[in-house]
């Protein structure tokens, strides 16, 4: 039988905390796949400029029962709530910001980006502790829970489909009224 060197002895202890930290790092590795191609599933260009495709989005969004929390010439911002179900709240945040595609030209690149977040809902029970001194504490629980929503997912929607549907409705709701108007300098900045 072979002995085992004294300075492999005093690394032993240490193998299990060694080991289970190893384990831990691996499992928290998270791979995230962005590469960067080529793709309109987020982009779509419009005739006219960002004024009125940011207006045309605003007003897609609010047709949809989005709440909008900006809107300006560049950007608009909205968010709905959905209840799937009992425990369960499902927010989607829009993003729109919209982008001359050069200088002097009448055409404005709409980008958008909406991103879904799930909570869930959790509960916790209420105790309350008494403490005497001398002999301890007691704790007792007392029929009252709080509830609370707890955000478990976050994710940015990536369904082509989900943004073509939006794309049109952009389109629906463009006003060429607006861009005469805005081009013969008549709209109010």
């Amino acid at each position: 039988m072979r002995k085992i060197p004294a300075s492999m002895l005093r690394l032993l202890p240490w193998l299990p905390a060694a080991l289970f930290l190893a384990a831990c790092s691996s499992a928290t590795k998270v791979t995230v796949q962005e590469d960067f191609a080529s793709t309109d599933t987020f982009a779509h260009s419009f005739p006219g400029n960002d004024k009125a495709t940011c207006e045309a989005a605003r007003r897609a969004l609010l047709s949809q029962g989005y709440v909008i929390q900006e809107a300006n010439a560049s950007t608009v911002r909205g968010r709905k709530n959905f209840q799937p179900g009992a425990d369960v709240h499902v927010q989607i945040e829009f993003h729109v910001v919209c982008a001359p595609d050069s200088k002097g030209s009448n055409s404005t690149t709409a980008f958008a980006n909406a991103v879904r977040d799930r909570y869930s809902l959790k509960k916790s029970s209420n105790s309350a502790s008494l403490g005497v001194g001398g002999v301890g504490s007691l704790s007792l629980p007392f029929g009252s829970s709080d509830d609370s929503l707890v955000r478990v997912a976050s994710e940015t929607i990536s369904n082509k489909q989900f943004y073509e549907r939006f794309f049109a409705l952009v389109e629906r709701y463009f006003d060429d009224s607006a861009l005469a108007d805005d081009e013969t300098g008549d709209m109010d900045e």
